[in-house]
């Protein structure tokens, strides 16, 4: 059967584990903070309401991009497409195309940031790999303006955290807004994640922490995965209210 990913894609491996998919989107939710189009997400309000839940939705609509077969893939594409248009007739504006292109980068960069971090370091290969998956979602998206390999990415990806991030009172609500659904335990541990992960612009722009903390709780994370009761770390990352998501987010194929 064909698949918009090969089922042996380094890809699949990325996000096929929870706690890659948690890193990857413990970055974005740093990011997605100074972004300047972070005000689209505060029309729809879903993100600010619910961004536990707009995580989890969010890694659904990937899953059956990266896991299903072709066609369901597309479809699944698709579907954000029209999601993202509905918004943009409600509004009576477009999405610009640099937000799109933001976010696409963001996946491949915390995609590769998440898995060197919790595994090992990529090849060249493997790097262009992440990067031709997700332009391909963004070709199907019919986002202008993309990178045609992984070493021209990197050159616009610096640009765009360069160009595109700004600290705003949106910056400031939606960190208010993690620690609400967090609660202060785990809003800590998720500025430490971000700490050790996001870009340098990021991490000065949000002031956060340079003192990593949390590398020899990364230490240990290792040591109980590889005794299989990584599970309770995991739990432990989000609300007892998303066990089952989390339990979830371990993917078989």
């Amino acid at each position: 059967m064909d698949y918009f990913v090969n089922k042996d894609s380094i890809v699949r491996s990325i996000w096929g584990k929870a706690d890659t998919v948690l890193f990857i989107f413990a970055g974005a939710a740093a990011e997605f903070a100074l972004n300047k189009a972070v005000d689209w997400l505060y029309f729809t309000g879903r993100l600010p309401a619910d961004p536990l839940g707009r995580l989890f939705s969010t890694v659904e609509y990937a899953r059956q991009i990266l896991f299903l077969p072709h066609n369901q893939a597309l479809a699944a594409i698709d579907k954000i497409t029209h999601i993202h248009q509905g918004v943009e007739k409600a509004r009576g504006e477009q999405i610009p195309d640099w937000a799109y292109r933001d976010v696409l980068f963001m996946l491949i960069d915390y995609s590769i940031r998440s898995f060197e971090l919790l595994e090992r370091k990529m090849t060249d290969a493997e790097k262009q790999e992440v990067f031709e998956v997700f332009r391909r979602v963004g070709e199907r998206m019919g986002i202008t303006g993309l990178p045609q390999n992984y070493v021209h990415w990197t050159y616009m990806r610096e640009s765009h955290l360069q160009q595109d991030m700004v600290k705003s009172k949106y910056t400031a609500d939606l960190y208010k807004k993690y620690l609400q659904h967090l609660g202060w335990v785990r809003y800590l541990l998720l500025r430490q994640v971000q700490v050790i992960l996001v870009p340098n612009a990021v991490r000065e722009m949000l002031e956060l922490n340079t003192l990593p903390l949390l590398k020899p709780v990364l230490w240990l994370y290792k040591v109980t995965r590889f005794m299989k009761v990584d599970w309770l770390l995991k739990e432990a990352i989000l609300p007892a209210g998303y066990k089952l998501q989390i339990r979830s987010l371990d993917y078989s194929f």
